[in-house]
């Protein structure tokens, strides 16, 4: 069945907390979501604030190829006829094609929050959609409340999706504003209501009892064929549906069609775009699309994924553009260290000698407090350092670091095979100062370092009972704008523990680089601990 996806991220989705796009986002979130091949794009309410309505004013020159934009607003109010409401005014003045209202189903908000009749309130319903169909829109009417409505009224909350399909509504729409119905009452009550109206059904879901995307799947399974939700399940209080999860569900475990399997590809990166305009970690954990929904870390399950990945992964990730990720840590078993080579092309480099005392070192390090499933670059280090033993760049002789309120300076010596270099430098901080003075020493050298960039930073405390005494994990990132590797450090120290992250960094990729750059190897030869 074809089921037509609504994306309220831009409206509902905003509504959560910390979640907040400017109209600059809105347009690049819109784009991006027309490319997913979503069919609604709920882009905001025109008549409630003057982002939304910058909003509508500039994406009149989107071209979206696959998307109709959507405007939001509610019924008129009770004290105005249709034609003199501002809000209903501002809907049709957005100049999208589509129009969605919300109007009130539940007789406890009909009397305490409007203050009016049942039979007012249906009017309200009629009088909204027949207006906007009078002015050649396609209008999808949103029951509010609608569950906790049926269950407190039946006939009632029955009675306003007829008015709403009477004056002409294209799409009937149930929410669950509340979001705490249960699966086995949404399944009911859609049954209800998919006997009683023809045409196109929608569904609406918050996930208050975590149980939103389980939910919209038994609305569809009941014959519903539209459903909404937000990337990444933003939205207020507890979010709504994740409209991720919803098609990866509808498109790979139901065989219903939403954006259709190639563009289902392309769900992985859709999603992580959109959390980056919105400023917040996408949670690892979150399927399908999350870094760790296809992460594997235990040795029994790393060892039986690498003989036939359907062992541990309910999907293949490539179809959701996600990837297959192993984990090294103090579980870690022979496999993981097989798989981690296999990934750096170097499984034929290592014999199984090596292997074993590459995994008791990391375990080592682990439980010294060191973390490698984030810190790749480090474990790569360790492997080209079992590679090559006794091989190194340089020596660090010494290290020391001030800091005052104006800036820090630092002073590094270092000893490399054509002698003792040093080098004094200032920095915005003592990371800065010694990454600065690092490189003043290598340059001469070893110039190909300088493409090297610091790109992320990171603390975490280990054992925060010991407060400011506590070992500290320092995790950066970087990039040579051909890849980008992250390596760890861990001390009491903090400084000490980002100079062992800065050190690790620049000796990965000095080895990388002697693998092609013979200069390199040259001004390496035979420099080694042993002398």
């Amino acid at each position: 069945m074809r089921i037509f996806t609504l994306d309220t991220t831009l409206r509902d989705g905003t509504q959560g907390e910390a979640v907040s796009f400017s109209a600059d986002d809105k347009v690049l979130i819109a784009r991006k979501l027309d490319e997913l091949g979503i069919d609604y794009i709920e882009g905001g309410w025109p008549g409630s604030n003057p982002k939304d309505k910058e909003f509508f004013g500039r994406a009149k020159d989107l071209d979206l190829k696959n998307a109709r934009l959507v405007a939001f607003g509610a019924t008129r109010f009770a004290r105005h006829t249709v034609e003199e409401d501002s809000s209903v005014r501002a809907l049709i003045e957005a100049g999208t094609q589509v129009i969605s209202i919300f109007g009130k189903s539940w007789d406890l908000h009909v009397q305490r929050a409007l203050g009016i009749t049942e039979e007012e309130n249906l009017r309200l319903i009629a009088d909204t959609v027949r207006y906007l169909k009078d002015h050649g829109k396609e209008v999808i009417y949103d029951a509010e409340h609608f569950f906790d409505g049926y269950t407190a009224g039946r006939d009632f909350a029955l009675r306003t999706l007829e008015a709403a399909k009477k004056a002409g509504a294209d799409v009937l729409v149930l929410c669950d504003t509340n979001g705490g119905t249960m699966t086995a009452r949404v399944s009911e009550i859609c049954a209800d209501v998919r006997k009683r109206f023809d045409g196109m059904l929608g569904i609406h879901t918050h996930n208050d009892a975590e149980l939103a995307v389980a939910n919209t799947l038994a609305a569809v399974e009941q014959g519903f064929a539209h459903v909404q939700g937000c990337m990444n399940g933003y939205g207020e209080r507890c979010g709504n549906a994740n409209l991720t999860s919803v098609m990866a569900n509808l498109e790979l475990k139901m065989g219903h069609i939403t954006i259709g399997k190639e563009r289902l590809a392309n769900l992985t990166a859709t999603s992580r775009f959109i959390a980056e305009l919105a400023n917040l970690p996408l949670r690892g954990d979150q399927p399908y699309v999350g870094r760790s929904a296809f992460a594997h870390k235990g040795g029994v399950h790393v060892s039986a994924v690498l003989k036939d990945a359907a062992t541990y992964e309910h999907v293949n990730p490539k179809v959701i553009g996600n990837r297959q990720r192993v984990l090294l840590s103090d579980l870690s078993g022979r496999g993981s260290i097989l798989y981690k080579l296999k990934q750096h092309g170097l499984e034929e480099r290592l014999d199984d000698a090596t292997r074993r005392e590459l995994l008791d070192r990391i375990k080592l390090m682990e439980f010294q407090g060191y973390e490698l499933e984030a810190a790749e670059g480090t474990f790569e280090l360790l492997v080209r350092e079992a590679l090559h033993p006794g091989v190194q760049f340089f020596e660090v002789v010494s290290y020391e670091v001030t800091t005052k309120a104006n800036g820090s300076t630092a002073t590094v010596t270092l000893r490399a095979q054509d002698g003792v270099h040093s080098a004094t430098a200032s920095g915005n901080g003592p990371v800065n100062a010694l990454d600065l003075c690092l490189r003043q020493c290598l340059a001469t050298l070893y110039p190909a370092i300088a493409g090297v960039n610091l790109t992320d930073y990171k603390v975490r405390v280990l054992d925060f009972k010991k407060g400011t005494a506590a070992r500290v994990r320092v995790l950066i990132e970087w990039s040579d704008h051909r890849r980008s590797w992250a390596t760890v450090g861990v001390s009491e120290n903090v400084i000490e523990a980002s100079w062992f992250a800065l050190v690790d960094a620049l000796r990965l990729e000095l080895m990388r680089l002697s693998e092609k750059d013979p200069s390199i190897e040259r001004a390496m030869e035979d420099y080694c601990w042993g002398v």
